[in-house]
């Protein structure tokens, strides 16, 4: 009877268990995926915004949450909207459908142009697909880029007379008006041109990849024979296409050259107009080691230097927020390390810096924008968020433009996404930290909460029942003197008595963040829920810390990062939980490469290893993100071949699973051919997964399949 009585307990304790876990599916159906609130366009007035629902735009009031009226609907039997904008004056929608995507952010779609005052709805273009399409700001003419030229709609009539800007464009020689594909993926823009303030100019890029080789990637679909895709892919150290930056009046249909050096090797991450109506330019040389701001003249191309920024080892990326213009056309903010942590500085074209708007040891993460006083009289209020409380944290801060006054506006500890209506009246906050899934919440500029929009109540519930486990951060030193920072998921029914499996997360790339304070379920947590504890461990290298601690990696990529995860393998296998006979790690892109290394250097530490997509020899990869940090091979090949994991195959002794796409456009495909060429060479056995047609993200249709692979793997292996 005692045993009976025993095993029925039992029963039931596998039972309440057997409750309490999700399979990957739970995952991947989206049973974990919190709600949220996306497609908020704000409307100029500041107290209206618009989402898409649907087919239909929908308009709805900032301080009542009340849906004002439906602005649009797509009529039945149109396609469904895959995206849509306003013009400046709000009078027209352009509308996306029918998206073939190309790269990251790049796509061909249908445009139609719909106008709020006649109800009337039109094709931009008659005449094919378009690219990169965007209204003027006064929304008379909306420009595109069809078959690498430049175009513009006049939308004043009633056919759209289609004006061609450029003629030179050719498929894998002459580009304008979209990126090629290393500023695509690096500087993160797929439209390489902008309108004038007055509507009355269209400043473009003209790319001349022509020198730039080829790189052949097999298509295979459903073909009797694969067919090859080639396109333009500058890898570390070999030529880049040539950039020039022009200026396009249309009245007088002409184009002005802006003159932005006699230098041909060296980058423009970035155009704008400014308000005053010139065009400012930034140029990186091929070190991107040091930044120029260009003023430039449309009319006659001539430009003048009135910013530069150097350092001794690199310009963090110059992006969106790096320069903003004040509406005088003469003061504008900067941002800038140069004092050894990401902050905010103000600066005016004829007298330089006028000071720092933020200054202390952490990081200015986003700058939001800049709300100047009516009186134009230099005051005003800018937004940005940091981590000023922590590194694993973002908050929101305003500030007065010559730094006084700074006030932290959100408050609870996590990390805070941000967007501001026009005018900074009210902002919608997206709030998550390692407890707490998305939350939505509505305020005023001040703080002060209106309403809350979303509180994914129904999944913090879900999590309840199942008894999900929260990340708990930790920070060592390792034995160069580094805290380093970290986080361990424990199983539900943790027992500090018994030894764990370890599998270790990471990605590690430069300026990278993967233990925050935020909310996130991946493969990993099924893992969990059989056994396993997950760790995730952010060493040198990764950002938020400071320049020092990301930027001493330079021209040693791969080296520190390697060291700092063994190193925390090392002090996870301490913990009196952990089995260190028995810890693995994983990565994907940048993190498959570490995962390589570790597995390789890290062979007494490490029992398996996953590596999806990884580089695996750095000089397969592109100019601007290589170069960036590990400089160019031909100056630097000890940082190249010391730290690449094809030259440390014979030292693999662990199990080793590696994943790649055979249309990754990327990460080629041949890292992992180099890699397995090297693994067979050295007569050491692996598994590998080949997707065949899937991207560097195994889409379409591969990535679940690989990650319940992954999850096979390390209840096998580890």
């Amino acid at each position: 009877m005692k045993g009976l009585l025993s095993w029925c307990l039992m029963m039931v304790t596998m039972t309440l268990n057997a409750q309490h876990k999700f399979a990957y599916k739970d995952l991947s159906d989206g049973t974990f995926t919190p709600r949220t609130v996306s497609g908020v366009r704000s409307m100029n007035d500041g107290e209206r915004y618009t989402t898409q629902e649907g087919r239909s735009i929908v308009r709805y009031s900032y301080r009542t949450g009340e849906m004002l009226d439906i602005v649009f609907t797509m009529p039945e039997g149109m396609p469904v909207p895959e995206g849509y904008a306003f013009s400046g004056d709000e009078k027209k929608l352009l509308l996306v459908t029918e998206k073939e995507p190309i790269y990251r952010h790049s796509f061909r779609a249908e445009h139609w142009v719909y106008d709020l005052e006649t109800e009337s709805l039109r094709r931009l273009s008659e005449n094919g697909k378009q690219q990169a399409a965007s209204f003027s700001p006064d929304g008379s003419k909306a420009a595109f880029v069809r078959d690498n030229n430049l175009f513009y709609a006049d939308l004043t009539g009633e056919t759209g007379r289609e004006v061609r800007v450029t003629g030179d464009g050719e498929f894998n020689r002459i580009i304008n008006g979209i990126p090629d594909w290393v500023y695509e993926e690096e500087y993160g823009f797929a439209q390489a041109y902008r309108w004038a303030p007055g509507s009355d100019r269209i400043a473009y890029y003209r790319f001349d990849e022509s020198r730039v080789k080829e790189y052949g990637m097999t298509v295979f679909g459903d073909r009797l024979y694969p067919s090859v895709r080639t396109f333009k892919y500058p890898k570390a150290g070999e030529e880049n296409s040539v950039v020039e930056i022009y200026a396009y009046d249309l009245k007088g249909e002409k184009r002005v050259k802006m003159n932005v050096g006699d230098q041909t090797d060296q980058y423009i991450p970035r155009i704008l107009w400014t308000p005053a109506g010139e065009l400012a330019i930034c140029r990186l040389n091929r070190h991107q080691n040091r930044f120029d701001l260009l003023l430039a003249d449309p009319d006659t191309g001539n430009a003048k230097t009135i910013y530069t920024e150097t350092d001794p080892r690199y310009v963090e990326r110059i992006d969106d927020e790096t320069i903003t213009f004040l509406k005088d056309g003469k003061r504008f903010v900067v941002k800038s390390e140069r004092d050894g942590y990401m902050h905010l500085y103000l600066h005016d074209v004829e007298r330089g810096e006028l000071g720092a708007i933020t200054e202390g040891a952490w990081d200015v993460t986003a700058l939001l924008g800049v709300d100047e006083d009516r009186d134009g009289k230099g005051g005003g209020t800018v937004y940005y968020l940091s981590c000023e409380t922590s590194p694993l944290r973002r908050n929101l801060y305003s500030v007065r433009l010559d730094g006084t006054g700074k006030k932290r506006v959100t408050g609870e500890e996590g990390t805070y996404d941000i967007v501001f209506s026009k005018g900074f009246k009210y902002y919608i906050a997206y709030f998550s930290n390692a407890a707490t899934p998305n939350t939505v919440t509505l305020h005023r500029a001040d703080g002060k909460a209106v309403r809350v929009l979303e509180d994914n109540r129904e999944l913090k519930v879900k999590m309840a029942e199942l008894k999900v486990p929260v990340k708990e951060f930790f920070s060592f030193v390792a034995s160069e003197g580094t805290e380093l920072n970290g986080y361990l998921v424990k199983p539900a029914d943790f027992d500090p008595a018994r030894k764990y499996p370890v599998l270790m997360t990471q990605y590690s790339g430069p300026g990278s963040q993967s233990a925050a304070d935020s909310w996130k379920m991946s493969w990993e947590d099924v893992l969990v829920q059989e056994g396993y504890i997950v760790a995730c461990v952010d060493g040198r290298g990764t950002g938020f810390r400071g320049a020092d601690f990301r930027k001493c990696t330079y021209k040693n990529l791969g080296h520190y990062e390697v060291l700092d995860q063994i190193e925390a393998a090392r002090y996870l296998g301490t913990l009196p939980y952990v089995d260190a006979a028995r810890i693995g790690i994983y990565g994907w892109s940048y993190g498959g490469f570490m995962a390589l290394n570790c597995i390789l250097k890290g062979n007494d530490v490490f029992k398996a290893a996953i590596a999806v997509a990884p580089v695996t020899n750095w000089r397969y990869y592109d100019t601007i993100y290589t170069e960036l940090y590990n400089g160019l091979p031909q100056e630097n090949p000890e940082g190249y071949d010391d730290n690449s994991p094809i030259f440390f195959a014979e030292r693999l002794k662990g199990k080793l699973l590696i994943a790649h796409g055979t249309a990754d456009d990327n990460v080629h495909i041949q890292n992992t051919y180099e890699m397995i060429d090297r693994l067979v060479k050295a007569d050491k056995a692996f598994e590998t997964h080949i997707y065949p047609d899937r991207n560097h993200g195994m889409v379409p249709g591969g990535r679940n399949h690989l990650l319940e692979r992954c999850i096979e793997f390390v209840k096998n292996n580890l």
